[in-house]
């Protein structure tokens, strides 16, 4: 696995400067800062008490150095030296202790550190140094064995998900439950894959994305924590949790632990066939449809995900007979930006993404019939929208109408892209499907051929009608000879005691099979 480079080795879980001298014994020497001030967030690995002039070579850095200066005083020189070994170090910060060394803050050392950029704390009060070295060891040992503890937690329930299948959501959401703050998955061009935490949270991130993704190769900072995911020398992605709350060491730890899980799930490809990116685009478009999310709330995801939404044109399509990937490709070839997923109930979902000055209308028959070569899909559409905030009716208009030439499509003389003005009758009964009295008016008209649970004869009637009562057309679509269809009309017309070239009785038929086919669908 890649881990980003500040991440690279589990970190040692550190205090700052500022919270060291926060600690109450630690106020009861009256510190006061002299020098480094706008340092004081460094981290403090140990405390190292010394008097030593050269103890800049004993240090390996991230030490407070404590020291009365006993070695130091009356020698200029021999000051300014020992705040540079210390900056060369990387020393946390230097506290002196007045008293006979030095009575009063040493200017010399002040104004060196100051250079520096290394805190310097003077104590007004006498004060133990044991007390302050056993309180902040203490507090860095409790830390690192927290952040272990925290880190084979993360690790155990991570693991567990992963070996029951579960979905990348659902470890997404269980990152976030022990980060405490936004957590998103992107991959290399900063799209959003994925997102997990509190809603308005995870929004407030969404909205400001573009600013944050031009920053997301840059160091942490204020709890922005990210990890690197690839495999094999290969990058792929990133995690980041957004705003973490707690200590910067133990959230890089967090983020380690979650990158290796993340890495192992995309490996083992999870439960589901798709890939991180299919999933994302699946939870916008399912979350569009739905209708349970306002649209305005789902507009910063989309723009994550990489989808155009300012001054655009927007036409949303169902499609039925291709999955996604084949969606995918043939918008990548013609070059049209919008997402596609795979629906719950199979059908796919589409949003073009158009410039305002583009023709939708042309080029959502060119898509459509570069989709339907070679095949029999279905590709049902609604007019193109200006506003965002109508694209969830959309595409429920464009689920209704491939929904109302389910299992037709073959028999029907449909164009390249069908519209709801292509469904008449049709689409009229789907909505009217779940009415007890078409119900039972279905049940009524077509009880000869139901109850002998004849399919064959169901489906040349369906064709028959469906072509208009063209004869011809049925035996041809059934591999037939014309006799033989004879044969089979005429004992569809026995079984339901109707004549079919009666217009108003084979108009009763065609509507009941109508109602029919959309209860079963």
């Amino acid at each position: 696995m890649s881990i980003a480079p500040e991440s690279r080795h589990v970190p040692e879980p550190a205090l700052s400067v500022r919270q060291v001298l926060t600690l109450e014994r630690v106020l009861a020497g009256e510190p006061e800062v002299v020098a480094g001030r706008d340092q004081l967030d460094r981290p403090v690995r140990w405390v190292h008490v010394a008097e030593a002039a050269d103890v800049g070579v004993m240090l390996s850095g991230g030490e407070m150095v404590l020291t009365t200066g006993v070695l130091l005083a009356g020698d200029e020189a021999r000051q300014a030296e020992y705040i540079q070994s210390l900056h060369r170090a990387e020393a946390a910060a230097v506290v002196l202790g007045l008293g006979r060394a030095f009575p009063a803050p040493p200017e010399v050392m002040r104004r060196a550190a100051e250079r520096c950029g290394l805190p310097l704390v003077v104590l007004h009060r006498p004060f133990p140094f044991a007390e302050l070295t056993e309180e902040v060891q203490s507090r860095l040992v409790r830390r690192k064995y927290a952040a272990i503890s925290l880190s084979e937690t993360v690790r155990t329930a991570l693991t567990g998900l992963i070996t029951a299948g579960a979905p990348l959501q659902r470890l997404l959401d269980e990152i976030a439950r022990h980060s405490g703050c936004p957590v998103v998955v992107t991959n290399l061009a900063h799209r959003v894959l994925g997102t997990a935490g509190e809603r308005p949270a995870v929004d407030d991130v969404l909205r400001d994305w573009e600013r944050i993704a031009r920053q997301a190769g840059g160091s942490a900072g204020d709890g922005w924590i990210r990890a690197e995911l690839g495999g094999r020398g290969e990058r792929w992605g990133r995690l980041l949790l957004c705003g973490y709350r707690g200590d910067p060491a133990t959230g890089r730890l967090l983020a380690d632990r979650a990158a290796e899980a993340l890495v192992l799930h995309r490996m083992l490809g999870g439960t589901a066939a798709h890939s991180w990116e299919e999933q994302s685009a699946q939870s916008l478009l399912t979350d569009l449809v739905s209708g349970v999310v306002p649209a305005r709330q789902l507009l910063p995801r989309a723009r994550a995900a990489g989808l155009p939404v300012n001054r655009r044109t927007f036409v949303p399509l169902v499609v039925q007979g291709r999955d996604p990937d084949q969606l995918d490709r043939v918008l990548r070839l013609l070059g049209l930006p919008g997402i596609a997923a795979e629906l719950a109930d199979g059908a796919a979902a589409v949003l073009l993404s158009l410039a305002r000055d583009q023709d939708a209308g042309a080029l959502t028959a060119h898509f459509a019939t570069r989709l339907r070569a070679g095949s029999e899909a279905v590709v049902a559409a609604a007019d193109p929208r200006t506003a965002w905030e109508d694209v969830p009716a959309g595409l429920r208009e464009a689920r209704h109408v491939a929904d109302a030439v389910a299992g037709s499509a073959a028999a029907l003389d449909l164009p390249a892209v069908v519209r709801l003005k292509d469904v008449h009758l049709r689409g009229l009964i789907r909505l009217l499907r779940d009415d007890p009295q078409v119900q039972s008016f279905a049940e009524r008209e077509l009880d000869g051929l139901l109850c002998e649970a004849e399919p064959e004869l169901l489906n040349v009637l369906r064709t028959y009608l469906a072509t208009g009562r063209n004869k011809s057309r049925t035996a041809q679509l059934h591999h037939v000879s014309r006799p033989a269809l004879y044969r089979r009309l005429e004992a569809i017309q026995a079984r339901l005691g109707v004549d079919l070239d009666d217009f108003e009785q084979a108009a009763s038929v065609h509507i009941a099979l109508l109602a029919h086919d959309a209860q079963q669908g």
